[in-house]
């Protein structure tokens, strides 16, 4: 799963034992190579899906990490693209690798700002908000509060988009997986701390629809199938596409 140039066990143990800032911090300089960045598949298909909806003046990157979604939306922009972070040194990595400010010229004036998705330090100014691979960290008591914070970002007739994975079938692998995976962190910050939330299971479709309808968002899907079909022929992954009315 990691190149050479990715984290070795020690340093992946460390961030686990670690807060979730801390732990990004640390692992900031090798994240690029591990498979926790977003795939460019799945940027290109929310990039093409997005032409649908634009044009688009203003985007922010909620949860931008070293972004890759920040780097997505200077292609669908206009004007002025912004990632949000906890992690300094997440931020770090990426404004050295994208720049800050107005990009040469011929792109979107890009900004890297530090704070926290729960209290967005944004006027209502953004026209789209995207967020990729960031929700494991929110549990869902706190969907209600990260949902509002981005709806009070955007402009009336914003959109809050993001990618979903279909769910894994009872049984399947990757079903099996993600109940190991969300039972070592539950066992993980019940012996330790500071806990480091990091769990996939909660975050259903259905539920995070609701969720978003009950913050204020008319709520669409949109099927990408540029990456595939499951063997019932249902999309793998789909586009939510939330609306501030």
């Amino acid at each position: 799963m990691f190149t050479r140039e990715g984290p070795t066990f020690r340093e992946l143990a460390a961030q686990a034992l670690s807060s979730v800032e801390r732990g990004y911090d640390l692992l900031a300089p090798k994240f690029d190579h591990t498979p926790f960045r977003t795939q460019p598949a799945v940027l290109d298909a929310t990039a093409a899906a997005l032409a649908e909806y634009g044009p688009f003046a203003d985007g922010l990157d909620v949860c931008c990490g070293t972004g890759a979604g920040t780097e997505m939306l200077r292609r669908v922009c206009g004007r002025r693209v912004v990632g949000v972070d906890r992690s300094a040194g997440m931020l770090a990595v990426g404004r050295a690798a994208l720049g800050e400010g107005d990009g040469g010229g011929d792109g979107p004036r890009t900004v890297w700002v530090r704070g926290d998705a729960r209290a967005l330090p944004f006027a209502p100014v953004f026209d789209l908000a995207v967020s990729f691979g960031a929700f494991g960290h929110f549990l869902p008591r706190e969907w209600p509060g990260l949902f509002a914070q981005v709806r009070g970002v955007l402009r009336p007739g914003g959109r809050f988009v993001f990618p979903v994975v279909a769910p894994a079938r009872p049984g399947s692998a990757a079903y099996w997986a993600l109940w190991a995976f969300d039972g070592a962190m539950r066992v993980r910050n019940a012996v330790w701390r500071p806990p480091f939330v990091m769990y996939y299971r909660p975050f259903r479709p259905g539920e995070v629809r609701a969720a978003l309808e009950r913050a204020g968002f008319a709520v669409g899907l949109r099927a990408l199938p540029e990456l595939g079909t499951r063997p019932d022929g249902a999309p793998r992954c789909r586009l939510v596409v939330a609306r501030r009315d």
